[in-house]
This record gives structure tokens, C-alpha cells and sequence, in this order.
């Protein structure tokens, strides 16, 4: 298993259901000896509350899982999509991690990822501040290309509704990438219609909504990525605020 000791032995409740159907298989055997089991309650799957290190692994561990379906969605594998996604690794875990990670991810990207399957074990175990970051990384490993296909944006929608965000928070994380004369209004979930009340309350509701402070127990690469989400949201607030004069 090599450097994998690193990543499995601190995970959550990605260890039980189809995320670790798909662990045990690509790891073997040597899952069972680090991956911590003592937290499930007894007779049940639901898992006990896990620590600040096993959720920030189990929300790594979701992003790798669900990565491997952007990556091959317009049926290529771009370098510079798996380039995003081993700096992740490497400033999340650093460089010992990087090819351990890398073969996980070759290992699923061989495999046919159920989306929904897994979508609804981490729509029942992250909470919604982490879906959506977790949702922002990979529609940044999307554009990491410089392109975003409509095959791309099918394959993000599809997962931005098994993981359990609504579809306006969907439409608005997209809008900060997928650029077009309304998607500062679509960050901000409203319509080019909304009155200058409207606009500013809006941007008030999606400061809180994005607020890093939300994701921090996933760790300060994580949040550092937030505050990046939560400054497209003051971009699109103050693109509105020219256009409008205010």
C-alpha cells in the first residue's frame, strides 16, 4: 500500500458504505488495518461524530472519488486537470502523498464511478457548507484545462444534485467560471430583474452562505480555497454595483 497509510488511517464514515466498497478494492486488504472502524455504532451504519482530521480526510477522499468522474467527462484526461488535483494532494498532505494519491486516482479513473451511489453517502455525512466546497473543487478541476465542455458542466450538475445542493447554489458556483452576461447575477442566486434591495440582500445571504469560517475544520488549504469562493461572491456584488451606478 505504501504511502496510503498516510490517508487511510485517519478516515470518517467514507470507510463504510460505497466509497469504501470502492477503498477496499483499490487499497486491499491493508484498508482494514488503519482504517479506524471503533466509532460506528454498534448494529448500525451510521457513524459517531469523527475528529477535525477524519472529516478533512473523508472530504479528501470525496473529492478524489468524484474528481475521477470530472476528469473523464469529455473523455479525455487532461494533465492539467491531474495536475490540480496532486497540488491538492501536495499542499493538503504533502509531497510523500502525491504518488500513493495519483494511483488511487488512476486506480478509479479505471473504473466506472456511480455517481449517485456515492453522491448519497456524502450527502447523508458532510455537512452543507463542505458539499459546496467540495462541489467548487471540482468544478475548479473542470476549467483547470482553460475549458469548460458542456459535457463538463453536465457531469458537475448531475453531482451538485446527488450530493444535495439545491440548484440555484449549483448554477451559482458554476457562474463563477462559466461566464456570461448574467453570472454575476447567478453567484449571487438572483436575476438581472432584482431591485437594488433585492441585490444587496442577496449578497449579504451568499457572504454568509460562503463564509470560510464555515469550512474550517477541513483544514487551512481548504479554508484558504473558501475564501477564494467567498471573494467571487464580493467580485460579482461589485460588477453588479457598476453596472448599476450604486
Amino acid at each position: 500500500m505504501g504511502s496510503a497509510k498516510w490517508l487511510v488511517g485517519f478516515l470518517g464514515w467514507v470507510s463504510w458504505g460505497p466509497i469504501g466498497a470502492l477503498l477496499g478494492f483499490i487499497l486491499g486488504s491493508a484498508i482494514d488495518t488503519y482504517v479506524d472502524l471503533s466509532k460506528r455504532i454498534p448494529g448500525s451504519e451510521r457513524p459517531r461524530g469523527y475528529s477535525a482530521t477524519e472529516q478533512r480526510n473523508s472530504f479528501f477522499v470525496s473529492l478524489l472519488v468524484l474528481s475521477s468522474a470530472v476528469i473523464k467527462a469529455d473523455g479525455r484526461t487532461h494533465p492539467s486537470e491531474l495536475d490540480y488535483v496532486k497540488n491538492f494532494i501536495r499542499n493538503n498532505f504533502g509531497d510523500a502523498a502525491v504518488n500513493e494519491a495519483v494511483r488511487i486516482l488512476e486506480s478509479l479513473n479505471s473504473q466506472q464511478v456511480n455517481i449517485y451511489s456515492v453522491g448519497q453517502q456524502i450527502a447523508a455525512n458532510m455537512n452543507y457548507s463542505q458539499r459546496m466546497q467540495l462541489f467548487d473543487y471540482l468544478t475548479r478541476i473542470a476549467i483547470a484545462d482553460g475549458e469548460f465542455s458542456k459535457s463538463e458542466k453536465d457531469v458537475l450538475e448531475a453531482i451538485g444534485g446527488v450530493i444535495g445542493l439545491t440548484s440555484s447554489d449549483v448554477a451559482s458556483i458554476i457562474a463563477m467560471f462559466y461566464r456570461d452576461a448574467d453570472s454575476a447575477y447567478a453567484v449571487l442566486e438572483i436575476s438581472p430583474s432584482a431591485t437594488n434591495d433585492e441585490v444587496k440582500a442577496a449578497y449579504r445571504r451568499m457572504a454568509m452562505k460562503n463564509h470560510p469560517d464555515k469550512v474550517a475544520t477541513l483544514g487551512p488549504e481548504v479554508q484558504k480555497a473558501a475564501a477564494e469562493k467567498f471573494r467571487k461572491v464580493q467580485e460579482a456584488y461589485e460588477t453588479i454595483k457598476k453596472q448599476r451606478g450604486l
